[in-house]
């Protein structure tokens, strides 16, 4: 393809959509993938991913975490995993034994790198937690044991 003096390179046939064509791939509202790993109270939505958009190497979505939830115990496999807080107070357990933890409110954004176990909460037991979140190449979630919430410090459900 050339546009005006530019030569694009490289190959993006796996991108072509049935009419051969390359574009913009919409997926509108209420067509999201809901079909998406979840890790207890986390609820993952995915807006663009292999699952229904030509995407091999990113999955883009929202997760959501009602008032007083959170997610299991989890990783993400060897993704790298960009979050965005749309609205709500999160708070994210790591470390040994999940002692650790960093506190995120609406407008902070996060990185979690590849295979760091985590626990994503929602700190208020009356609003929900929004995220939206990017990860690649995929949604991969490896849930793991269960703590107690007694155990995360700070953290309560009602």
């Amino acid at each position: 393809m050339n546009f005006e003096g530019y030569q694009l390179e490289g190959d993006a046939t796996l991108y072509r959509l049935p009419d051969g064509s390359l574009g913009p791939v919409v997926t509108r509202a209420g067509q999201e993938d809901v079909q998406t790993m979840s890790s207890g109270g986390a609820v993952r939505i995915s807006g663009v991913s292999i699952q229904h958009t030509p995407a091999r190497k990113l999955w883009y979505g929202k997760v959501l975490n009602q008032a007083g939830f959170r997610s299991l115990p989890h990783h993400h496999g060897e993704a790298e995993t960009g979050g965005y807080v749309l609205s709500g107070k999160a708070r994210i357990y790591y470390g040994d034994h999940f002692a650790q933890y960093v506190d995120l409110e609406t407008g902070d954004w996060v990185f979690v790198p590849p295979f760091l176990p985590h626990v994503e909460c929602n700190m208020s037991t009356t609003e929900e937690l929004t995220w939206l979140t990017t990860r690649t190449p995929e949604n991969l979630v490896v849930n793991l044991a269960d703590v107690l919430d007694e155990d995360l410090t700070g953290f309560r459900r009602t």
